[in-house]
């Protein structure tokens, strides 16, 4: 059997390459599949009905609010970016303490989204979250609201809880690549009398396009993929104010049992995806 594998080393792919053609492949096929038909109910029906789905998302006023909230939460990539960056050269100056902050920087990364959903729902609570007990404890009660349950700001709230937890990993990603600018480049540019603003600016920030690529790109697919933490902090309420594509297509595939319109839905999602997506390894594998 050895001598075979040794002779044959590829075989030993055949496994995993026809999973994943299996599990990604055939399943997007399926959900393209489906998204033509006319399944609805618990019957499994695939009569076709062409691009019928579609053209009711594109005349459904709940996609298009949740589309609008789901490019809403890239909004979250330069606040990250811009704060991450910030810690991340702090903690490149070697000050006392910096692998203890720099964990605790992390730390929100490591937690999944349930958890987090879960955190930040104590925190919001209206009576006796954090968040209003300390404003009532300043003297700033007046200022003290129902964060995640108003219309008005249950999206600047979503938003603010994404922002906690990925920029400890926006900023470890600029810090490994603020160790990789070569010292004697920052030294020579001293030299020749550039301020630390000037140094920053025009000789360590250019070599950060790839720490800020890699940046950009996982946290969008994090933002992408915050279905479990909204649905665990606002079940896509009140209303439909923090509906995403996710949640949207959770709703009506799952809870509504429309699921022809709800593979449409994840279909419009992959496309949104791939658009992050291909631009991002075109880049990668050209370079």
């Amino acid at each position: 059997m050895r001598q075979f594998f040794q002779r044959h080393p590829l075989i030993v792919l055949v496994i995993p390459l026809g999973m994943v053609f299996y599990f990604v492949y055939v399943g997007l096929a399926w959900n393209i599949l489906v998204s033509l038909s006319g399944w609805t109910g618990l019957r499994v029906d695939y009569s076709f009905k062409g691009f019928g789905n579609y053209l009711r998302m594109l005349d459904d006023s709940v996609f298009w609010l949740s589309l609008k909230n789901t490019l809403l939460l890239f909004a979250i990539i330069p606040i990250c970016v811009v704060l991450g960056l910030f810690l991340a050269v702090i903690l490149d100056k070697g000050l006392k303490g910096t692998n203890f902050f720099r964990n605790v920087f992390l730390l929100p990364f490591a937690l999944s989204f349930v958890v987090t959903g879960t955190l930040w729902a104590w925190m919001y609570n209206p009576a006796n979250g954090i968040i209003n007990s300390l404003l009532r404890a300043m003297g700033l009660g007046f200022l003290a609201g129902t964060w995640h349950t108003a219309q008005e700001t249950v999206m600047p709230a979503i938003i603010l809880a994404l922002v906690w937890q990925f920029s400890g990993y926006a900023s470890l990603i600029f810090l490994a690549g603020l160790k990789s600018v070569p010292e004697n480049q920052v030294q020579a540019a001293y030299l020749d009398g550039a301020s630390s603003l000037k140094v920053f600016w025009r000789v360590i920030l250019p070599q950060l396009k790839a720490p800020l690529t890699t940046a950009i790109v996982v946290i969008a697919m994090y933002a992408l993929r915050s279905f479990d933490f909204i649905w665990v902090l606002t079940g896509g309420g009140p209303g439909y104010s923090s509906h995403t594509l996710s949640v949207m297509m959770y709703r009506e595939t799952f809870l509504s049992t429309r699921y022809a319109y709800g593979a449409a839905i994840a279909t419009a999602l992959l496309v949104l995806v791939l658009l992050l997506i291909v631009p991002y390894t075109y880049r990668t594998y050209r370079r």
